[in-house]
């Protein structure tokens, strides 16, 4: 008999379809929060007869049950834990913990991918195409490849995921990778998938101009609340305010705070470890503690959102050999434009700060971050324009 105890997400719930694949009914399968897998391990430990097998994956137990899994497994075996968090690492002195980052081929592993290669490697699987694709494409999805190579299926997939109970994403992907010689989505599902699609634009829309700045520590993070669809979130909203280290996305009903960045300067893992959390570098979590609540919440609830740049402009463009033109809630007016070949000035209400930069990028993050300054409109601008030309002619009569 076979126990897996796993995590709730995508990842997790893969590990446990590719265990009811290589056991049948010869495995039970429990799936858990972060919080709820020291529970269960306690259980089994208590509980389980000692030929039962033990997986645990994409979790790792806190100190007080690695001691007593060391001491279960000295006496009896019959553990396995599988995990590909940074965090994890130090479970890699037992010789029932893998925990893997990334492979020999510098890949980003996930739960799933790790758990899959581990039951071929054991002839308890027998790879397909399916079940490869099935597994790469949640790999994508939570080492967030998926966007660097376009791999929009890996997304659908776990929009899907989101879209039913565990307990029906379990069993359409049993049935699909047991039938199928290839995966891929029925046309029921790509009509839904492609109408979830359209609501999480919207979703995102509206969060955009929900978002607060605030220096915490030593970073700039964008704090939003949120209660779905955190990693689309966290990415539209690091790309489209590309001068915060990273975003905390509050969800206030769990009780819980998401981590992501797009960064390679940041790690959101050492973030959410502050307050007892992991997870990956670029996305990670931890419950909402009495410090995490007052950093997030009572500093930055008076806060006022930050307003986006202006879309579709013509003329007010990033490095335009005009310059640039930016507002901040002050009515402080700045322009960033290129005084000489390698020199970029910051104008504010027409007086150049001292300060140059070797880049538009690192000028205008200087000044969103002090200044919180949005791109205006091309017709403020073209106003502007003509408000100077205006006094020029002037002074010239």
């Amino acid at each position: 008999m076979y126990k897996l105890l796993t995590h709730n997400d995508l990842d997790g719930v893969g590990c446990g379809i590719l265990a009811k694949l290589a056991f049948g009914q010869e495995v039970k399968v429990r799936y858990n929060s972060i919080s709820s897998l020291n529970r269960e391990i306690e259980f089994f430990l208590e509980n389980d007869p000692p030929d039962t097998f033990l997986f645990i994956t994409d979790l790792s137990p806190n100190e007080e049950n690695e001691k007593k899994l060391e001491d279960y497994f000295k006496e009896i075996g019959n553990i396995q834990l599988l995990d590909h968090h940074k965090t994890a690492m130090h479970l890699n002195d037992y010789e029932w913990g893998l925990v893997l980052v990334e492979d020999e081929e510098g890949n980003l592993t996930s739960a799933t991918s790790l758990f899959y290669e581990f039951l071929v490697s054991q002839n308890l699987l027998k790879p397909t195409n399916a079940i490869s694709e099935f597994v790469e494409l949640v790999r994508q999805y939570d080492t967030w490849e998926w966007e660097k190579n376009e791999n929009h299926k890996a997304h659908a997939l776990n929009s899907l995921f989101f879209l039913v109970s565990i307990d029906e994403f379990e069993e359409k992907m049993i049935e699909r990778l047991t039938t199928s010689d290839e995966f891929d989505f029925d046309e029921f599902e790509k009509k839904l998938l492609n109408m979830e699609e359209d609501k999480i634009e919207r979703y995102i829309r509206r969060k955009k101009r929900e978002i607060v700045q605030a220096e915490i520590g030593d970073y700039f993070a964008g704090v939003i609340y949120a209660e779905s669809y955190h990693s689309e979130v966290g990415n539209e909203l690091g790309k489209e305010y590309d001068h915060l280290d990273y975003i905390a996305i509050l969800n206030m009903g769990s009780k819980k705070i998401s981590f992501r960045t797009i960064h390679d300067h940041v790690d959101v893992s050492e973030i959410a470890g502050i307050f007892g959390g992991g997870g990956h570098q670029k996305a990670s979590g931890c419950t909402l503690t009495d410090e995490a609540y007052k950093q997030y919440v009572l500093d930055t609830f008076h806060l006022d959102p930050l307003q986006e740049d202006a879309k579709r402009n013509r003329y007010n463009i990033k490095q335009s050999s005009f310059g640039s033109l930016y507002k901040n809630r002050n009515e402080d007016i700045f322009l960033i434009y290129l005084k000489s070949d390698e020199h970029w000035v910051i104008e504010k209400n027409k007086v150049a700060l001292e300060q140059t930069y070797t880049s538009f990028e690192q000028a205008e993050r200087f000044l969103k971050r002090n200044f919180e300054a949005w791109l205006v409109r091309d017709d403020v601008f073209v106003e502007y324009l003509m408000n100077e030309i205006e006094k020029l002619s002037n002074k010239e009569e």
